[in-house]
């Protein structure tokens, strides 16, 4: 990740972050070291698997800190408390309809640190989140993918 590339999250995205960040420097880097130090303890580190183990998940853990200490310098909040809700815009739940299966999805709209499609979050770079972007309730918008489907949007929230 770039050193200087925004990082757009909601307010429970950032809130999640730092409480990931909290647990890993106050809790995981100390039972890390505690796993190293009972490892080195039993002897021989040449052949010690438990030691190699704990090494490979302090390297694991000391990375994930590092990418959380980038993203949360470069945080940029989405408010999704601000103006109407007249257009699709990061933060907002929207309702759309797959007009060939009739079908109807709602989902939040957020940045890509907090994407969990399957928990009804999608990222703002995914081609359906692209195509409904600043659009309004009732557009009919093209999502470009390798076969391009048409959705309507039912409501903005």
């Amino acid at each position: 990740m770039a050193s200087s590339e925004k990082v757009l999250v909601t307010q429970e995205g950032l809130d999640e972050l730092n409480r990931e960040y909290e647990n890993l420097i106050h809790v995981v880097r100390q039972e890390v070291i505690e796993e190293l130090k009972a490892a080195r303890a039993q002897g021989d580190l040449s052949e010690n698997a438990d030691y190699d183990a704990a090494r490979d998940k302090q390297a694991r853990v000391e990375a994930r800190i590092r990418d959380l200490e980038v993203m949360l310098k470069n945080i940029e909040l989405i408010d999704d408390k601000k103006g109407g809700t007249r257009v699709v815009k990061l933060g907002s739940t929207v309702t759309v309809k797959d007009l060939e299966l009739n079908e109807e999805e709602t989902f939040t709209i957020v940045g890509s640190v907090e994407a969990d499609p399957l928990n009804g979050k999608l990222s703002n770079v995914t081609p359906l989140a692209m195509a409904i972007l600043d659009k309004k309730v009732n557009s009919v918008v093209t999502v470009h993918v390798e076969e391009p489907y048409d959705v309507q949007i039912i409501s903005i929230k």
